[in-house]
């Protein structure tokens, strides 16, 4: 196994896991009455946690072989987040990280 497979291996597995923890962790300041079950929060988290993981396992090897593409995944990955705790739902900010993506590679390419 080569260590490159293993580094991607373990930030994906680290990435994966604050996904999950954090969104835990951050609630328990929250007033009890409006506080969420632990639960539903870790399944609330699932589905952002594994487009990141699939992102980054699908676009390690483009950026191995193409080192200026580094910007078009980080733009992509910032809207897919942030788009994500916007509208709590999946479907749409992975469509928009997508397009995101696509445009700034265009932009980034000239043409």
């Amino acid at each position: 196994m080569s260590i490159d497979v293993l580094v991607l291996g373990l930030f994906v597995g680290c990435v994966n896991y604050l996904f999950r923890y954090l969104p835990l962790r951050l609630n328990r300041g929250q007033n009890t009455q409006n506080r969420r079950g632990a639960v539903t929060i870790l399944l609330d988290s699932i589905g952002i946690a594994s487009i990141c993981a699939l992102l980054v396992v699908s676009t390690a090897p483009d950026l191995i072989k193409h080192h200026q593409h580094v910007l078009p995944v980080a733009i992509g990955f910032v809207v897919l987040i942030a788009s994500f705790y916007k509208l709590r739902t999946i479907i749409i900010p992975t469509l928009l990280s997508a397009l995101s993506f696509g445009l700034a590679l265009k932009l980034m390419s000239g043409g």
